[in-house]
C-alpha cells in the first residue's frame, strides 16, 4: 500500500508577518493536534521560484499518511474539516490550493 500526502499551497499573503505569526502560533499546533493518522508534517517557506520574478506561493505544507484511506478518513473528520477551514481563513493572499498525492520515496 502506498503512502499518501495532503499538500497545501498558500499564496503570498497580504501581510506576511501576520500570516507567519498566525501560521506558527495557531495553524501548525491545530494541524498537529487535529489531523488524526498523520505520520509527518513538513512546512516549507518558499524563498525562490527558479525562473520567476516572484513565487505564486509563500508556504507549502505536506502532511503524510500511511495510506490514501487514512488521509481521506482524516479529511472527512471534524478535526480535518476544522483544520482545512482554518487554512482557508488565514490565507489572506487567496484561497490555498489543496492537493492529494500518492507518495513514492527513494532514499539514497
Amino acid at each position: 500500500m502506498k503512502a499518501a500526502k495532503l499538500i497545501v499551497m498558500y499564496p503570498t499573503p497580504t501581510d506576511i508577518d501576520t500570516f507567519e505569526h498566525v501560521y506558527a502560533q495557531e495553524h501548525v499546533p491545530m494541524a498537529i493536534e487535529k489531523l488524526a493518522g498523520k505520520t509527518r508534517f513538513v512546512a516549507s517557506l518558499i524563498k525562490v521560484a527558479v525562473g520567476l520574478e516572484q513565487s505564486p506561493f509563500h508556504r507549502i505544507a505536506e502532511i503524510y499518511f500511511p495510506s490514501m484511506q487514512d488521509l481521506e478518513t482524516c479529511l472527512n473528520s471534524v478535526g480535518g474539516q476544522e483544520t482545512a477551514q482554518h487554512a482557508v481563513t488565514i490565507s489572506t493572499g487567496g484561497t490555498p490550493l489543496f492537493l492529494i498525492a500518492e507518495v513514492e520515496s527513494f532514499d539514497f
